[in-house]
C-alpha cells in the first residue's frame, strides 16, 4: 500500500525545491509555512503533521500527536534540546551534518595557512606602512608551515573529518579526538568523495578524555566539537596551560567550547601563539569584546558555513532522508539526546 504522510516545512522553499520534495513520493501532502513562530500555524495544520522539515519551529507536542520526525536545517541542535526532550520519544530528530563541512573545511585550512604565515603580523606592517629590519623580519616572520606539524582535530565527525581530507596534500600529522575511539567510521550523510568515511586520514585516534594529551603535540589545533555539557567550556586554562606557546587554535564548532575569559588571558600572557574564531560564547560579538582588541587573532562573524551552494545540498540531504523514510529505512544523522547532538 501505498505510503502516505503529512509533510509542514516551514523554511522559504522556491517553486523547484517544492517540485524536487513533491516528485519524491506522490504520498507526500506537502506544505510550505514559512513562519517564525509555532503559534503562527494553526492547530488544526499542527494536528496532522507527521513530518516536519525546520530551522527552528517545534510544535507544542500536545498539538502534533501524529508528529515522528524532524529535520532540522541546522548541524547542530544544542539551542534545542530542552524543546526536543519534550517531544515523544517516537519522533525521530535528524540534522544537517555533512551538508556544510566542505565550506567549513575550507575556512580552517585557510586560517591555518593565514596564521602559520603570519598574515595578522603582515596587516599590522601594512597598516603602519612599514617592515621591520632584516633581522626582526626573519625571525618574527619565520612560518610555521603544515608541513612536518601536527594538526589536531578535537571532534571528529563530518567537518573535522573534511579538514583531514583538504590537508592530506600539506602532508602534516593529523591527531584526531572523538568520544567513541571504538567505532573510527563515520555513519552519517557524508557528500560523495568528501570527508573521511572509514577512518584511514588521521595518524591516531584518542578519546576525549586524553585532551591534554593531544594539545600538548599540537602545532596547530581544530575544534569542531558539539556543545554538551561535557564539551562546554572544554578549552579553559588549563587546556591552554597544556597547548605549546608556539601553537594556534582554531574555533568553527560553538563559542561556549571556549572560556573567553581563559582564552583572553592566554592571548594576552602569550601562552598560546594566536587563534581564529568564527563564533563566540555571545553573537554578535560585543562591541565591548576584549576579543576586538587581542594580537595574532583572526576574528569573523560565524560565516564560515556560508556557501552559494548551501541551499541546493541542504535540500539535497533532506530529500535523501525523505527517500529513506518513505522506504522505512534508518534516516542519516540522527540525534542522540543523551548525547546532545
Amino acid at each position: 500500500m501505498k505510503k502516505e504522510i503529512n509533510l509542514l516545512v516551514t523554511l522559504d522553499l522556491a517553486k523547484e525545491d517544492r517540485e524536487r520534495i513533491q516528485s519524491v513520493s506522490d504520498g507526500i501532502n506537502l506544505r510550505v509555512n514559512h513562519v517564525r513562530d509555532a503559534a503562527a500555524i494553526p492547530d488544526e495544520q499542527w494536528a496532522e503533521v507527521e513530518a516536519l522539515y525546520t530551522g527552528r519551529i517545534l510544535p507544542d507536542p500536545a498539538k502534533a500527536p501524529k508528529l515522528k520526525w524532524v529535520q532540522f536545517d541546522t548541524a547542530g541542535v544544542d539551542r534545542y534540546l530542552e524543546d526536543l526532550t519534550r517531544l515523544s520519544p517516537e519522533v525521530t530528530t535528524t540534522t544537517m551534518s555533512g551538508v556544510i563541512t566542505v565550506q567549513i573545511a575550507e575556512y580552517v585550512v585557510m586560517t591555518l595557512l593565514a596564521m602559520g604565515h603570519k598574515v595578522p603580523l603582515l596587516r599590522h606592517y601594512q597598516a603602519e606602512k612599514t617592515w621591520p629590519d632584516r633581522q626582526i623580519r626573519q625571525k618574527g616572520l619565520m612560518p610555521v608551515e603544515l608541513r612536518n606539524s601536527t594538526v589536531g582535530i578535537l571532534g571528529y565527525g563530518s567537518i573535522g573529518r573534511e579538514v583531514a581530507r583538504l590537508l592530506q596534500p600539506f602532508a602534516p600529522k593529523v591527531l584526531a579526538m572523538k568520544r567513541d575511539v571504538m567505532h573510527p567510521e563515520d555513519t552519517g550523510y557524508t557528500p560523495e568523495g568528501m570527508g573521511d568515511p572509514h577512518g584511514d586520514l588521521f595518524h591516531r585516534l584518542y578519546p576525549i578524555e586524553a585532551l591534554h594529551s593531544v594539545l600538548a603535540e599540537c602545532d596547530f589545533v581544530v575544534v569542531t566539537l558539539p556543545l554538551t555539557d561535557q564539551t562546554r567550556h572544554i578549552l579553559n586554562a588549563e587546556a591552554f596551560a597544556a597547548m605549546k606557546k608556539t601553537a594556534y587554535l582554531v574555533n568553527v564548532g560553538r563559542g561556549a567550547l571556549i572560556d573567553e575569559r581563559a582564552f583572553v588571558d592566554a592571548i594576552r600572557n602569550k601562552v598560546i601563539a594566536g587563534a581564529a574564531l568564527d563564533v563566540f560564547e555571545q553573537e554578535p560579538l560585543p562591541v565591548e569584546s576584549p576579543l576586538w582588541q587581542l594580537e595574532n587573532v583572526i576574528l569573523s562573524p560565524h560565516i564560515s558555513w556560508l556557501s552559494d551552494k548551501f541551499a541546493d545540498e541542504r535540500l539535497s540531504l533532506f530529500i535523501q532522508n525523505l527517500n529513506r523514510y518513505m522506504a522505512g529505512l534508518p534516516l542519516y544523522n540522527q540525534v542522540d539526546l543523551n548525547k546532545g547532538y
